[in-house]
């Protein structure tokens, strides 16, 4: 009778160890479940802070028309497939109470990114931001100005940012420095202004009404001396009266996003906008220095490249740069560049990322977006819902064409600094 109990007694402690292991071997699992769900979790989360829109597993994400916003919608996919843009959205502050969130432009611009992130549909609907943005006077079922509407909506995000330090981080990533030099023609007196500007206006047609033929053009006839004459003169303090001056502008500062404005709206005499579509190419690679003179490129010191060590004054040039072959031979201790060689010269080089192009008429037009990812360095066209893979040959389409005014045209360039080596 007591070996039976204790037979017993033996089979119910092994059934009590073995259920034991058995929840202990769940709860192991279960932790480990969790600790795997937690990884991925930050590691999705380490993704969206660093990838844009079209890098993640997703894919690219439309945004549904809300009433005549394709204008809206190019702009934020250019936003939030700039990486650098949204590193600084994410470290916003976000507001306190539910009526301050829906009227904060980043915050809801934020909420809309992780919308196109995290969810599984083609496209999204930007209603929220939409609405959020008609109280500070960005109509909806309104014909917008792609430049126009980007200064609002940038002016927008920087006044509601309250972190000074992402304010300056987004001044630095987008805004233009160039200086106005004015010289008077009957004696020495010279006048210098600094100011910032978020895009470069550039003209397509020169003085004489006929039009410029490339992107470089276009930039070396912005940049251009100027002389102000007959009732452009300016009053010279030094002369005591009005006298002819010389007009130039100088580059100081170009941002790692800069933003090309081509206008190719113009106003005529009548008061009628009239589009300009003639063909216009522009480069994949715009390097500054090639472009414009030494005195129309004069960086401030925060982007002039170190000078090697062990140079004298005479090796500020080098072979690269000295296009001359007689000038050349004329400088001694000229050499092959090897990047950071030239004193005065800033890396000014850049690579486009994104074509806002216009289609139709000024009255009744629409837009869309070409977008080079970042990380897979694949075009896209973001035509509001509607997303798909393309060719450069395809963003070449937007140049132009003179005899087809209702056609696709660039309107906006963006180019994206390129790192150095």
């Amino acid at each position: 009778m007591l070996m039976g109990q204790r037979s017993g007694c033996q089979e119910k402690s092994k059934k009590l160890e073995l259920a034991l292991s058995e929840t202990m071997k769940a709860e192991a699992k279960i932790q480990n479940n969790e600790e795997e769900a937690e990884e991925l979790k930050a590691k999705d989360q380490r993704l969206a802070s660093v990838f844009g829109v079209a890098d993640l597993k997703n894919g690219a994400i439309g945004l549904y028309n809300v009433g005549q916003s394709c204008c809206l919608n190019s702009l934020l996919q250019v936003f939030f497939m700039n990486i650098h843009f949204t590193g600084i959205l994410r470290r916003i502050t976000v507001p306190p109470c539910a009526m301050q969130k829906r009227r904060n432009v980043p915050y809801q611009m934020l909420l809309l990114l992780e919308k196109m992130q995290c969810g599984k549909q083609k496209a999204v609907s930007p209603i929220d931001l939409a609405c959020c943005l008609s109280a500070y006077r960005v109509k909806l079922f309104v014909q917008h100005d792609a430049a126009q509407l980007f200064l609002n909506l940038w002016n927008l995000v920087k006044k509601q940012m309250k972190k000074p330090e992402l304010v300056e981080e987004l001044s630095n990533l987008y805004t233009i420095c160039v200086q106005e030099h004015l010289a008077c023609q009957k004696c020495s007196l010279e006048t210098k202004r600094n100011s910032n500007m978020l895009t470069l206006p550039l003209p397509v047609l020169d003085s004489n009404s006929r039009a410029l033929r490339t992107l470089e053009k276009c930039l070396q006839y912005f940049f251009h001396p100027e002389e102000l004459t007959d009732h452009n003169m300016c009053f010279c303090e030094q002369c005591g009266r009005k006298t002819p001056f010389l007009q130039s502008m100088k580059l100081v500062h170009l941002p790692q996003t800069l933003t090309i404005h081509l206008k190719r709206f113009c106003f005529e005499e009548s008061a009628y906008i009239h589009k300009l579509s003639h063909y216009l190419p522009f480069p994949q690679d715009l390097d500054f220095n090639a472009v414009l003179t030494e005195n129309q490129c004069q960086a401030d010191d925060s982007e002039k490249p170190p000078v090697q060590d062990g140079l004298s004054e005479q090796q500020t040039y080098c072979l690269a740069h000295v296009t001359s072959p007689r000038r050349r031979k004329s400088i001694p201790g000229s050499f092959p560049c090897s990047g950071v060689c030239c004193r005065a010269k800033a890396a000014w080089q850049y690579e486009l990322f994104a074509v806002i192009a216009h289609s139709g008429s000024t009255s009744c037009g629409h837009y869309c977006a070409y977008i080079r990812s970042l990380t897979e360095c694949k075009w896209y066209c973001f035509n509001d819902s509607e997303v798909c893979q393309v060719s450069w040959d395809d963003v070449k389409c937007t140049y132009g064409h003179s005899n087809l005014h209702w056609g696709e045209t660039a309107y906006l360039l963006i180019y994206m600094k390129k790192h150095p080596q």
